[in-house]
């Protein structure tokens, strides 16, 4: 029998930090070096960061949904850029993992899904650009006006329909493991009756779990009473898919925050929510909270079934939003911000372009450690621009500390992980597939 050989360098990301970890250990912990303060190297040795986490919500169909997502995502890309001096700069080179459900599920994908080149496909500006030519605006390149493809479309859940094809030219036949950065999406699986994630850490170990980024969406977007069927690459698993709001999960933040916690070959350092820097980007509300003084008015009809189900998921991410931001206690604002909008024009009062805007300049009710929700002193445009700073304040604390906090699980190399029962020894790397440019979308129509 041949001898095994080791490996002249860690083969992974996990065996490098790994490697270094105990190195350091070994050099200076067990040659009798003890730390004496916060400005001892053994501070530098821990400080790598926080980890950075994006959530979108999924809560209902409308385009109005995503537009505050896509329009604070872009305001945010474009801060980004400007406070590191570099054009190319995305939002995924800044995060180190997206959570989404419903629509939001259809943006993060989009944002971290990986081009030919290894960078993020898509821009910020390119999601925004989708989601306004889907209500008719002034998305230049993607179908907009009257052809633009209309987004309750890609929400009917029906295979083969319109959404289908939209989401095969946004992701091809790109995968799970065609991302940037680990990426999570909720759905409700009624097969189980049960909640079930998509997850990029469970599809690098095995294709029994690697599902295809149009069938993620189809399954998270499905609303309505529609079902997605959809089957894992290698078809050994097999989800009936229902929305995500649906399954209590509109609002993601909790699972991405536990998948953090939990996920020590990726996150080995990260052990509480002090290590943590959240942004949690909400949908428009069906009714406004504080309107100039006057109180809500009263409903004057019973709620239809898709209202009451609206209204319902509503109440569900409220509640997860306040069950987050008192985990986080004082340093809810600075390490997990929170984006929502109080008010959603309709798509007939304004352009997209100026809907969005108008909710970026709108004030949401915030939760409060110790004195209940109130009106955030700052517009959710100012929480955009304040974190920019604080993501750029993290990239740079990264770049000088010895140790990284994140170490991404390798496609070439399947580790068992507690999300996973089944292991596959493939070591084939995905790239994803050759996909339209936003420009040439129209002439494809």
């Amino acid at each position: 029998m041949e001898a095994y050989a080791a490996p002249a360098s860690p083969p992974t990301c996990v065996d490098k930090l790994s490697h270094q970890l105990f190195s350091l250990l070994e050099s200076r912990f067990l040659g009798g070096w003890c730390p004496s303060g916060p400005g001892t190297p053994a501070r530098a040795l821990l400080d790598g960061g926080r980890v950075r986490v994006l959530a979108i919500d999924g809560c209902g169909a409308g385009a109005e949904d995503a537009l505050l997502a896509a329009a604070a995502l872009a305001r945010l890309e474009a801060k980004l850029r400007d406070c590191t001096g570099d054009p190319d700069a995305r939002v995924a080179d800044f995060f180190d993992v997206a959570a989404g459900a419903g629509a939001g599920a259809v943006l993060a994908a989009m944002l971290f899904l990986r081009g030919a080149d290894g960078r993020p496909r898509y821009s910020a500006q390119d999601a925004l650009a989708f989601v306004a030519a889907s209500v008719g605006g002034n998305g230049k390149g993607w179908g907009g006006g009257r052809r633009g493809p209309r987004w309750a479309k890609l929400f009917r859940g029906a295979r083969g329909g319109a959404d289908d094809r939209m989401f095969r030219r946004v992701f091809g036949d790109a995968t799970l493991r065609d991302t940037v950065a680990p990426l999570l999406v909720p759905c409700y699986d009624l097969g189980t009756a049960a909640p079930f994630v998509f997850s990029r850490a469970d599809a690098v170990e095995s294709d029994s779990f690697d599902f295809r980024l149009r069938d993620v969406c189809a399954a998270t977007c499905a609303a309505g009473g529609a079902l997605a069927c959809v089957r894992s690459v290698d078809g050994a698993t097999a989800i009936a898919g229902a929305s995500g709001g649906v399954a209590a999960m509109g609002n993601p933040a909790a699972a991405a925050i536990t998948h953090v916690l939990h996920n020590k070959q990726e996150f080995p350092l990260a052990t509480g929510v002090e290590d943590l820097l959240v942004l949690s980007i909400g949908a428009g509300t069906s009714a406004t909270v504080v309107r100039d003084g006057s109180s809500t008015p009263m409903p004057t009809r019973s709620p239809s079934p898709r209202e009451l189900a609206r209204v319902t998921a509503e109440g569900v991410a409220d509640m997860v939003d306040e069950s987050v931001a008192m985990a986080f206690g004082h340093a809810c604002g600075s390490s997990y911000v929170r984006i929502q909008a109080s008010k959603a024009p309709a798509a007939h009062e304004a352009a997209a372009a100026a809907a969005g805007a108008m909710m970026l300049a709108q004030r949401n009710v915030e939760s409060v450690l110790f004195r209940g929700r109130r009106l955030s002193e700052r517009t959710n445009a100012e929480k955009v621009d304040a974190l920019a700073a604080e993501l750029v304040k993290e990239q740079e604390r990264r770049r000088h500390s010895p140790l990284p906090n994140v170490a991404i699980k390798q496609v070439g190399t399947p580790r068992l992980s507690s999300a996973t029962t089944a292991s596959s020894g493939t070591g084939t790397a995905r790239t994803a597939s050759t996909m339209p440019s936003p420009a040439s979308w129209e002439s494809r129509r």
